[in-house]
């Protein structure tokens, strides 16, 4: 691993040991032979890499002419060390950390508690400064959507991986020790070898969110008290003042169980079920804490108010509240598990309010305190308490996502039953006029006997499972493809017409560049209306998408229509006195909203982010955020600090003359994606033959099809992340480029360059925007998309791949011409060497994948199609991400 650093060693030195590791096994598990081959494929790959021709030949000619029982073991053994090297990789970053905080002369970590919060002390008011961050509102959001294309058997694997790889770092280990360590690595690669990299059958919704869950239980339990203790001793430190005890900057969401937008598989009794599920992981997770609590806190003083709960007789105090909580805990996980086996519930009290779990815990809390004893007070039990405020009795509440269409289809059933007509049929004007005549009128809307077609009663059903679990249990009821205010007005009333008690915050979900435009006048329209204002309460959450606008109009145009749509959604929110939550539905990719924490959000419109923060976080990137203890530490400490920076230092407005030039961008490139993208008649033929979508459409990563309607497969009925997902893997990532390089050039052939450069110099918008491009144009190879063609696409087609991949390059000229880089990723050196270490691993990969494409296209067999999966498996995690 020779292209790594001096600075890097330890983690070359991992990188090298786990490559060893994985030598090891292919020769004791698969035979000298597959050894040989793949070190002779390697040694070629990176010769080729290092750009000699012949070399290049030779490997392909070799990947070509593998025996059928020789294309998986090889597959595998490239796929595998790519995820080593990712493992290994997530672990440096934790050990760097960690380094940095040790070292006497370094200064904190950028974007840490520990570097923020002094720097902001300096500027802002202790007062003020302590009083923003109690009020932060950020809550992330995890989805299922199908981007995580590793199995959950497998990742526990990597992560004890790391955790052994931690375990050598952190403790000086014996030479027995570090034996033993090796042996234990060698245990989890041989293990790992011997697992199904592939799920034989596509994941249920019910399996998504135990996953979800899973990842609470086995980081976030932990990581969460961790950051929430950092936070609390740097405000005592820099303010004088320390965070409540009810505080939790940061709270969690979850789609998975609730999304049914496309996903007919999600149905009223699945988020029944997932509510249910939460609701007894959450118990079982608060009672294996309280064991542990009544097993410390055996202290027999106390104050007289929990003396007088317990009894003059108690011998013990606090151990007898915390055994009644317990018993409370036991018996919720009993009645949750009898619901969702549909048996008798057992008689008692269960736990029903997050209060009844605090109030307990808080009694504890004070009574040791007043007794002296706060420094057990402030041990695991303020942990318990602090996670009580974060995680509730849910974990998790559920938001419910729904498409616009399948309520207008509800009110149509229900206003043809009334004799009404066609509420389908019906414009815009009548449509809001009827719909707030109705939620402001007394009278039952749905008739009597009402049967309507399944689709219809599963939107009902639906609502009233939402008074069924309870409001705890649920968040949001956001509405996709949400594009007028009868949109949100339908919603309204269907939540009314179920008659629910504690009826959901309704959020429009706008996320085409036609329905963001239009979404200050949607909104302004809706708050005019008295009836909504009395609903809404002074407060509105509005989600704006990511994915679906990029690939309408391309990434540029998608980025400016967002950061104009918050603009004016946040002006207008000031005008009618309305506090704005934003909810940001990115992706991982860049194609589809991903990208640095940090800077993305430090890159949003002034007073956008005001102290609250909603955004969700999707699939693999839930991982590869959250997927070990250190990372998860250091991510929701970024979050924390660029909100509270965001919020607190807000950026000035671009300039007039920077609009126009964004104005001028955004029209050449939505015009030269369009025309490519969705006018151009044999696009998707070639999009079809030059990637492996069908391939990737038949993968069982998700509970979700890969296409909203069975229809013939079309840039618009085809979702965001296989559209993504396909260019990754034959590493054109065109998603993220398309129509940057027109507009730029256009731009800098008017004049423009020293305008760009200034742009890009001192405006955070459109330095994030074009990092992000350049980071995608280093990850790009043509070259290797050019393979694809040659043996896969319709000659009639290939001029398209031709004129592609010029513009691929002119796109990387153009943005190096403003960013004033001589490379890709210049400034962003441990990026670039992670992606050419890489590289000579996924160029075999890539390759196989070609023959295999080749292959299976001209003959149905089921060793093909496995072969096929595990290179798409290989592909992504050398790529680090898939849609």
């Amino acid at each position: 691993m020779e292209e790594l650093s001096g600075s890097d060693s330890a983690l070359r030195e991992d990188i090298r040991e786990l490559g060893e590791l994985l030598g090891e096994t292919l020769r004791e598990q698969g035979g000298q032979s597959l050894f040989d081959t793949v070190e002779r494929v390697r040694g070629l790959a990176k010769a080729a890499r290092a750009g000699h021709e012949e070399a290049s030949k030779e490997l392909e000619r070799s990947l070509a002419e593998l025996p059928p029982d020789q294309v998986a073991p090889v597959a595998r053994a490239f796929s595998q060390f790519l995820n080593l090297a990712n493992i290994a990789e997530q672990h440096h970053r934790v050990r760097r950390s960690r380094e940095w905080a040790m070292e006497p002369e370094s200064s904190p970590l950028f974007g840490s508690l520990a570097e923020t919060i002094p720097r902001l002390a300096k500027e802002i008011d202790p007062e003020q400064l302590h009083t923003t961050i109690c009020n932060l509102d950020i809550n992330l959001v995890l989805t299922a959507h199908p981007t995580e294309i590793q199995r959950r058997t497998l990742l526990q694997k990597y992560n004890r991986i790391a955790a052994l790889l931690d375990n050598r770092d952190r403790y000086g280990q014996t030479p027995t020790e570090k034996s033993d360590t090796r042996v234990g690595l060698k245990r989890e690669i041989t293990a790992a070898w011997h697992t199904d990299e592939i799920r034989r059958k596509r994941p249920t919704p019910q399996d998504e969110a135990r996953w979800g869950f899973a990842v609470v239980e086995q980081t976030l339990w932990d990581a969460v008290p961790r950051y929430l203790r950092n936070l609390d001793q740097v405000l005592r430190d820099h303010t004088g003042r320390r965070l409540p005890l009810d505080c939790a900057p940061i709270t969690f969401g979850t789609w998975m169980g609730g999304d049914r937008d496309g996903n007919p598989n999600v149905t009223h009794r699945v988020t029944r079920d997932v509510a249910l599920l939460g609701r007894w992981m959450a118990a079982n997770l608060y009672e294996r804490d309280i064991q542990q609590l009544t097993s410390t806190i055996t202290l027999q003083v106390c104050d007289e108010d929990l003396r007088a709960e317990v009894g003059g007789e108690a011998w013990e105090p606090y151990r007898v509240i915390l055994k009644r909580l317990r018993a409370r805990l036991r018996l919720t996980q009993r009645w949750a598990e009898a619901k969702l086996q549909g048996s008798r519930a057992p008689e008692g009290e269960i736990l029903r309010s997050v209060d009844d779990i605090r109030q307990p815990l808080l009694r504890c809390y004070y009574s040791l305190q007043r007794v002296g004893a706060g420094v057990v007070a402030e041990g695991e039990l303020l942990d318990t308490i602090r996670r009580v405020s974060c995680f509730g009795i849910n974990l998790m509440p559920m938001d419910i996502r729904q498409h616009a269409d399948m309520h207008t289809a509800t009110l149509d059933a229900i206003t043809r039953e009334l004799g009404l007509g066609g509420y389908a049929q019906w414009d815009e004007q009548t449509r809001q006029r009827w719909l707030l005549a109705e939620l402001s009128s007394p009278r039952p809307l749905i008739p009597h006997g009402f049967a309507p077609e399944r689709e219809v009663r599963e939107v009902l059903d639906t609502i009233y499972t939402l008074e069924e679990i309870g409001p705890d249990a649920v968040g949001a009821y956001i509405i996709s493809h949400a594009s007028s205010p009868s949109d949100i007005l339908a919603v309204e009333l269907l939540l009314k017409a179920c008659d629910l008690s504690n009826p959901p915050r309704v959020v429009p979900l706008f996320e085409t560049r036609d329905t963001l435009a239009a979404a200050e006048q949607t909104m302004e329209t809706l708050f005019e209306s008295s009836w909504y204002r009395e609903r809404i309460q002074g407060r509105q959450e509005i989600m704006i998408g990511y994915s679906d606008s990029t690939k309408d109009a391309g990434h540029l145009t998608s980025t400016w229509t967002l950061f104009q749509t918050q603009e004016r959604l946040v002006s207008l929110a000031r005008r009618q006195r309305v506090e704005l939550t934003l909810f940001h539905g990115r992706g991982g990719s860049i194609g589809r909203g991903g990208g640095p924490t940090h800077s993305a959000i430090l890159a949003q419109p002034p007073g956008s982010v005001d102290g609250t923060l909603r955004v969700t976080e999707q699939g693999e990137v839930i991982q590869a955020k959250f997927g070990l203890p250190g990372i998860a530490l250091r991510n929701l400490e970024l979050y924390t600090t660029s909100v509270l920076e965001a919020s607190l230092q807000v950026p000035s407005s671009p300039s007039k003359r920077w609009r126009e030039i964004m104005d001028r961008l955004d029209n050449r490139a939505m015009q030269a994606y369009r025309s490519t993208v969705k006018e151009r008649a044999d696009f998707m033929e070639y999009f079809r033959h030059a990637t492996p979508i069908e391939e990737i459409s038949r993968l069982t990563i998700g509970s979700r099809p890969a296409k909203r309607t069975p229809q013939q497969m079309s840039v618009d009925n085809l979702r965001a992340i296989p559209w993504v997902f396909a260019w990754t893997q034959t590493r054109l990532m065109l998603p993220a480029w398309l129509g940057v390089g027109e507009a730029l050039e256009e731009a800098i052939e008017a004049g423009l360059t020293e305008e760009l450069q200034e742009m890009f110099q001192r405006w955070p918008f459109f330095e994030a925007l074009l990092d992000m491009v350049e980071m995608v144009l280093a990850k790009g190879e043509p070259s290797v998309t050019q393979l694809y063609e040659q043996t896969l696409v319709p000659q009639e087609c290939r001029a398209i791949g031709e004129e592609l991949r010029e513009r691929f390059y002119r796109t990387r000229q153009a943005v190096l011409t403003i960013t004033g880089h001589e490379a890709p990723l210049a400034d962003y050196p441990v990026v670039r060497r992670a992606v050419e270490v890489r590289n000579p691993y996924v160029d075999p990969l890539n390759l196989l994948q070609v023959e295999l494409l080749r292959r299976a296209r001209q003959t149905e067999d089921e060793a093909l199609q496995r072969a096929l999966k595990i290179v798409i498996n290989g592909i992504a995690a050398g790529m680090r991400n898939t849609g």
